[in-house]
């Protein structure tokens, strides 16, 4: 099974919640692996499939590569490489998958950002009947941008699995505090944990005990809802 990794924004967190995600995952004995389709600003051996693979152990992927940190349609341009056409994106992904697996798929920024000129991680997500996983900020303004992306994911046929908080500070503000209970509501999708300001920067073990502290409860009710295909007990 694959399931699309998107955020509300970029630097929401999305890359340490897909290695959260797997290292849950993985902990319950589920074969997952993560693939980062299109990377841009980061030379070879670095970016975030790297970084899922250190914080999370498991087998990671990655292919198209862009030089500057911008959207990938306006890396590729700049730098005057051709991008990839969707369906030969999709198909590499695609070739990750096997029976009971879980394949993470992590897009770049947030769900409309532009691929390539012609497509975006919505097409990519629906190219590959993926649902989503929404990794969301938590502050002041989150909610407006958590229920933009459902609503669109939705208006694009995609279903969103659940919400991950990116980023949740050792003290809350006023609006942080709020806005952890009202995700759910407004976006009309379960709350599948939030992860703790800093976890990123563990390893191993520690960050293992970090991801189940703040997503295992979640996973689990996302493993017993999820469509036919994610299997805890691979």
């Amino acid at each position: 099974m694959i399931i699309a990794v998107t955020g509300t924004n970029t630097d929401v967190g999305k890359t340490v919640a897909t290695a959260a995600i797997a290292s849950v995952l993985a902990r319950r004995g589920v074969d997952v692996v993560a693939a980062k389709p299109i990377q841009t600003g980061e030379p070879v051996g670095e970016g975030d499939a790297p970084t899922v693979r250190r914080l999370a152990g498991v087998e990671t992927f990655d292919n198209w590569r862009y030089p500057e940190p911008l959207a990938p349609n306006l890396s590729a341009r700049r730098a005057g490489i051709a991008t990839p056409p969707l369906a030969e994106v999709a198909e590499w992904v695609r070739a990750l998958d096997r029976p009971d697996r879980v394949v993470l798929a992590e897009g770049a920024g947030g769900l409309l950002v532009r691929l390539a000129d012609e497509y975006t991680l919505a097409d990519l997500a629906r190219e590959l009947d993926a649902p989503l996983v929404v990794v969301t900020s938590l502050g002041l303004g989150s909610l407006n941008l958590a229920e933009l992306t459902c609503a669109q994911a939705r208006a694009q046929g995609l279903q969103v699995l659940g919400l991950v908080g990116g980023c949740l500070p050792a003290e809350l503000d006023l609006a942080t505090r709020l806005n952890v209970d009202e995700l759910p509501v407004v976006a009309s999708a379960p709350y599948i944990g939030s992860l703790p300001a800093g976890c990123g920067a563990l390893s191993g073990q520690r960050f293992a005990d970090a991801a189940e502290r703040a997503l295992g409860r979640g996973v689990e009710a996302l493993l017993a809802d999820a469509p036919a295909g994610l299997d805890s007990s691979a």
